[in-house]
């Protein structure tokens, strides 16, 4: 499909945390899949509207409109990931999510955009109460995914239909984000979705991972702890976000790849 301009809408999985960074921002799958498109089409443009620990209703309120200005119609191709970030929190309500998330997929639709979706990933790999209830929440909210995405006609990618993702290798040292090789997998699944040349070896599971020790394993976690979940829960009680005061990486159309 050649589209000539490429519009993302999204939180941190669609800003691309925590690919290699570029000129000061991470690369993620989004970009990668912008490379092989611009070769694709002589005037393609890139958008990445997407800010890290962005929640359902900011992405709704503040990216959504600014996609729909930019929209050319069937040309453009309009990427929309988000809800995963409010699923992780206490207070998620499903009826509210859900039907917020569906309406805004719908409004995208109809400008006559193609519409390009994403499934959350429901078993990760941890075990324990807080990842059975994000998986059954994670669980309802794909069937909603999938459920509009079928109403509007738009490309869903599910990464639920291949279970090695649910490896931790493609996982950055935070356990919550894709590395780069994660990134890499997830582009060429897309690309592969879009018809476009792709790496048919993303689909080649990772070779047995060796056994860590277990005194280097609970090293491994202290450190995770206080680097990462520490700062997170001190986030959610004061109401921050590590989105805050952060600006989208191009929030206007660009010709792609940038020229230097």
């Amino acid at each position: 499909m050649a589209f000539q301009r490429f519009i993302v809408c999204g939180d941190s999985y669609s800003e691309g945390m925590t690919d290699e960074v570029i000129d000061g921002k991470f690369r993620g799958w989004a970009d990668r899949v912008a490379d092989v498109m611009a070769q694709a089409h002589a005037d393609f443009t890139y958008m990445n509207l997407a800010v890290r620990g962005k929640l359902l209703g900011q992405v709704v309120e503040d990216q959504v409109p600014t996609a729909l200005a930019f929209i050319t119609g069937s040309d453009t191709l309009v990427s929309f990931h988000a809800g995963a970030n409010d699923a992780l929190r206490p207070g998620y309500q499903a009826s509210v999510a859900i039907p917020l998330y569906q309406e805004a997929v719908r409004l995208i639709a109809k400008t006559g955009a193609t519409v390009m979706l994403f499934t959350v990933l429901e078993r990760t790999g941890n075990k324990g109460k807080g990842a059975e209830i994000w998986e059954k929440r994670f669980s309802e909210f794909n069937k909603g995914v999938r459920a509009v995405g079928a109403e509007v006609g738009a490309i869903v990618v599910d990464a639920n239909q291949e279970a090695f993702f649910s490896d931790r290798r493609f996982l950055a040292f935070d356990r919550l984000h894709l590395n780069s090789i994660g990134h890499d997998r997830c582009a060429q699944a897309v690309l592969e979705k879009l018809g476009l040349p792709f790496d048919s070896a993303w689909r080649t599971p990772l070779p047995p991972a060796k056994k860590t020790p277990w005194v280097v394993e609970k090293a491994i976690t202290v450190a995770w702890f206080f680097v990462f979940a520490l700062p997170w829960i001190i986030r959610r009680i004061q109401g921050k976000s590590s989105g805050d005061g952060r600006s989208a990486k191009y929030p206007i159309p660009v010709k792609w790849p940038l020229v230097k």
